[in-house]
């Protein structure tokens, strides 16, 4: 993924810049913990609660940081109201996403946000970073596009593997196997949400009871929004 690590070293520049080097975070939607990890080697004093409901992913993250306590995973459903009944903390200094939540339509979105909104503390932040489109420049966007898919054609070329391949070693995997049948399960091969604007998301996430939001970066393809409380 282009400038994956950029996003996540913009992402803790803001944690630390907003609620300090030893926050409490929630990792929504958080797949095998790629925040989680990037943030405990930064701010060694942070600690993080993991939420996701793909068993797969969830297996793969309890394996990797077994032992360490200052990290713990539920397994939950966002678009269950009553998801936040799972978390082990009422609030949060900083809840934060990425790359996931593209999952959603946005009317699940918004109601998601007001329910962000509540469980960060005042002072504390939220910040997505994912697919934004932009509708008003149609032609930049497919001139990205093409550029970023021949990128990863090349790549596949050269030996990577693509989202069904690695699923399909997954699958065969004695560790993962038996939670990689339930995830297909429970999600099928997919899941088509919508990729709105960041305006969009600022917008949103002001209505749903944030103080402040605006992007903090961005790429030709994607951006980080952040919300302050």
């Amino acid at each position: 993924m282009p400038d994956r690590e950029e996003r996540f070293r913009v992402m803790l520049d803001m944690v630390e810049a907003t609620v300090g080097p030893e926050p409490r975070v929630l990792d929504l939607a958080c797949g095998t913990g790629s925040i989680t990890d990037r943030l405990l080697r930064r701010f060694p004093k942070a600690t993080s609660t993991g939420v996701d409901l793909d068993p797969a992913l969830l297996t793969i993250a309890r394996g990797y940081f077994a032992g360490d306590e200052r990290v713990t995973f539920v397994t939950a459903d966002l678009k269950d109201p009553a998801w936040t009944a799972a978390l082990p903390h009422a609030s949060y200094d900083a809840v934060l996403t990425a790359t996931a939540l593209h999952w959603l339509h946005s009317e699940p979105l918004a109601v998601l946000y007001g329910q962000i909104a509540a469980l960060v503390r005042d002072g504390g932040v939220f910040m997505n970073a994912d697919h934004m489109k932009d509708e008003s420049t149609p032609r930049i966007d497919a001139a990205e596009r093409a550029h970023r898919h021949d990128g990863m054609e090349r790549a596949k070329a050269a030996g990577a593997l693509d989202w069904a391949e690695w699923w399909a070693l997954a699958a065969e995997d004695p560790v993962l196997a038996e939670s990689t049948a339930e995830r297909f399960r429970i999600y099928g091969e997919h899941a088509d949400g919508d990729t709105p604007s960041a305006r969009w998301h600022a917008e949103t996430l002001r209505a749903a009871g944030f103080d402040e939001a605006r992007p903090v970066w961005a790429s030709p393809s994607d951006a980080l929004v952040l919300a302050l409380k």
